[in-house]
């Protein structure tokens, strides 16, 4: 069971005391790998009997790590932070309910959701502790100068930028999924339906979605002065309209950013070698460039 699987099931019947407690600890995990007992008891402003009561009742959801030394504290698992970000979106009027997972990766969960007004969403767990902290670093740059970048910070900050680029790219006509909102570690977007291009044994119309996705590239740069970054046939999302929605933007660059014609040619060039070693088309890298670039 993931760690959303255990937030959507215990996060009706957390209290705001529960929740009290929960956000206590966020806060003080600035300070502490593990918050001390009597810290959450002071910071809470809740009495010690009624801080124990919590402490014992979150552990057993499964919400916190519990951590005895020279004394006893305790941390955000996965699960707590999840409930303290759909506890926001629910009060802001965003979210109603979380639904059947859509898909799981390395660095996220995504589930079907549905807002208080009834519509269907996706929202994007993110969960950059799933792959080295050393990796982690290495693949995202926006992660460079925070060495000491806690899990929980990294999967926050990775959901800001997404939505920031979300919020740039589709006021452009750029085919990806509407952004709606977002807390801590997690985006609520528009609905994601299809399947990763990687995965498609067969296009009817390669060379159709081949200038479909170098549109949309195109449109980014043009329109919005956003770079994908870390583009590839793994997050170019074909409809069973057959076509294309492309996700995954936290490692987005603007184009005046200094390494954006290094990130542009190698997001192009991804694109370029998956429909020439799968589909045997061919178009020469700089002509490409010239064709994105092209006011």
């Amino acid at each position: 069971m993931s760690s959303a699987d255990v937030a959507a099931r215990v996060f009706r019947q957390l209290e705001p005391e529960d929740i009290r407690v929960l956000a206590t600890i966020e806060v003080d995990l600035s300070r502490h790998r593990f918050v001390p007992e009597p810290d959450i008891i002071r910071l809470s402003g809740l009495a010690e009997k009624e801080v124990k009561y919590r402490l014992e009742r979150l552990s057993g959801f499964g919400l916190l790590y519990r951590w005895i030394g020279p004394y006893v504290g305790y941390a955000l698992n996965m699960a707590g932070y999840d409930c303290l970000a759909l506890n926001a979106l629910v009060k802001a009027g965003i979210l109603e309910s979380l639904g059947k997972p859509l898909g799981v990766g390395k660095e996220s969960d995504v589930y079907d959701a549905l807002t208080q007004s009834g519509e269907r969403v996706a929202v994007k767990f993110h969960r950059l502790g799933r792959i080295s902290f050393r990796q982690t670093r290495r693949l995202r740059g926006y992660l460079f100068d925070r060495r000491h970048a806690s899990w929980l910070y990294q999967s926050r900050l990775a959901a800001e930028r997404e939505m920031e680029a979300l919020k740039l790219v589709y006021p452009c006509g750029v085919s990806v999924p509407k952004p709606i909102g977002h807390n801590r570690h997690v985006v609520v977007m528009g609905i994601i339906e299809g399947d990763c291009l990687f995965r498609i044994t067969e296009l009817p119309s390669p060379e159709e979605i081949l200038d479909e996705i170098l549109e949309n590239v195109r449109r980014a740069y043009i329109g919005a002065g956003v770079i994908h970054g870390d583009l590839s046939e793994f997050n170019v999302i074909i409809n069973p309209d057959w076509h294309i929605l492309i996700i995954d933007w936290p490692q987005y660059v603007r184009v005046s950013h200094p390494n954006a014609e290094m990130l542009l040619k190698r997001d192009l060039s991804n694109i370029l070698k998956f429909f020439r070693r799968k589909y045997g088309l061919i178009r020469e890298l700089e002509e490409t460039l010239n064709y994105i670039k092209r006011p």
